[in-house]
């Protein structure tokens, strides 16, 4: 698990520092840089794996950009001026940082090495620096701590670190590719970026709640239900047993659902006809409970497809999932629907909500809302955490 974040220079984030629990929660305007957090991890990411380009990137869920894009802008003095962006991350017994580099005026495909340190227990396991003569020699695109990881046994904190980085993905749901009307770009194990793979990945995480041992994920999987009250039953099923019309693109498996309310016969909907709420609440129950989920994702704009009631109640499920999971499971979620920050329970440290703002120079502050007195006083007298949000009392939310 990452247990803190830094990053310097990159977009709007110009020096930023995070330290992060078990569910993390950023909330924030449009353009204030919630995304560019999850990006940022997603570039480190990237470096853990070895190579900084656009096809490591866009498998991680980051958005490709030249330097120029990438390299925060800002006016500064001369001397402050960073030359690199700078990216580190820890957890509690070893850390991983990384300068990169690429010429704004002749970029090449891949961001170049400049400084890389990789710590366990305070001991150094691997270091390369722009001033060492020997290190001058290095490939300068491909990464040295990625080399030097497989020799470190499993267990190692800084491997496990490492591990934790390159299985990092940011996933953004769409309503045509969970219904199977068009191919995800970024197709991974147990469900692609952008929802694809559904169908196989629910299957998948079906038939692992009767496997011996996995009581407690029966047990989860039986929060997906409540969600989708309409439905009887779901799961998934060939495309050519069930109703579906011509004109859809046709997968060879599909989400199936059973209406409860629909005369037997005629009850049952594949996912290119049931609610994209329904796909939605499936979707983030694969990302969070799959047996081959990641330890560490993202969800940009978790609640997008739901109605506040019920993006409440997947927010909750997600806390639960995510808290009482057997191993260790670490979620960063944006969030734009203020429903989702009733269901975070606050006063667990492990779960925190941050604010995320542009100050006067435009650089992204990101600010955890703590609970304190004024939260608790608010609190009593019936505010709740959304209406506080809306009113901007916590921050986070724009002066128009």
């Amino acid at each position: 698990m990452i247990t803190k974040f830094s990053v310097q220079s990159f977009k709007s984030l110009e020096k930023t520092e995070v330290e992060l629990g078990s569910v993390n929660v950023f909330v924030g305007a449009n353009g204030s840089g919630k995304s560019n957090l999850l990006e940022a991890i997603g570039v480190l990411g990237a470096a853990a794996f070895g190579r900084v380009d656009d096809e490591s990137l866009l498998r991680r869920g980051v958005r490709p950009g030249v330097p120029r894009l990438y390299k925060s802008a800002f006016p500064t003095k001369v001397a402050e001026k960073r030359p690199h962006i700078f990216f580190c991350a820890e957890n509690l017994r070893a850390k991983y940082q990384v300068s990169l580099w690429n010429p704004i005026r002749d970029p090449s495909p891949a961001w170049q090495f400049k400084s890389e340190r990789l710590e366990s227990d305070r001991n150094l396991i691997a270091q390369r620096s722009p001033f060492k003569k020997t290190d001058q020699l290095l490939d300068p695109e491909q990464g040295l701590t990625a080399l030097k990881s497989f020799e470190l046994q499993r267990g190692n904190p800084a491997r496990e670190l490492l591990d934790s980085l390159r299985t990092f993905s940011i996933y953004c749901a769409n309503t045509p590719t969970l219904r199977g009307l068009l191919s995800d770009p970024q197709v991974r194990e147990p469900i692609g970026l952008s929802g694809g793979r559904l169908p196989q990945a629910l299957a998948e995480l079906l038939r692992a709640r009767y496997v011996k041992g996995n009581e407690d994920l029966a047990e989860k999987c039986n929060e997906i239900s409540p969600m989708i009250d309409w439905a009887q039953d779901f799961g998934s099923a060939n495309s050519a047993m069930v109703p579906l019309s011509p004109s859809a693109a046709s997968m060879s498996r599909v989400v199936r659902f059973v209406d409860r309310y629909m005369v037997k016969g005629k009850n049952v909907l594949t996912g290119y006809d049931a609610s994209e709420g329904a796909l939605y609440i499936l979707f983030a129950a694969v990302i969070l409970l799959h047996p081959k989920a990641p330890s560490i994702c993202a969800i940009d704009n978790v609640g997008q497809a739901l109605n506040p009631r019920l993006a409440m109640r997947l927010a909750k499920a997600i806390c639960n999932w995510t808290l009482n999971s057997k191993s260790d499971r670490q979620v960063l979620m944006t969030a734009h629907n203020p429903a989702v920050l009733d269901a975070l329970p606050l006063k667990d440290d492990r779960v925190r909500l941050f604010t995320v703002d542009r100050d006067s120079r435009g650089h992204t502050v990101v600010e955890r809302v703590k609970v304190d007195e004024t939260l608790i006083a608010k609190a009593s007298e019936g505010w709740t955490l959304s209406r506080m949000w809306v009113n901007g009392l916590i921050g986070g939310v724009p002066d128009v």
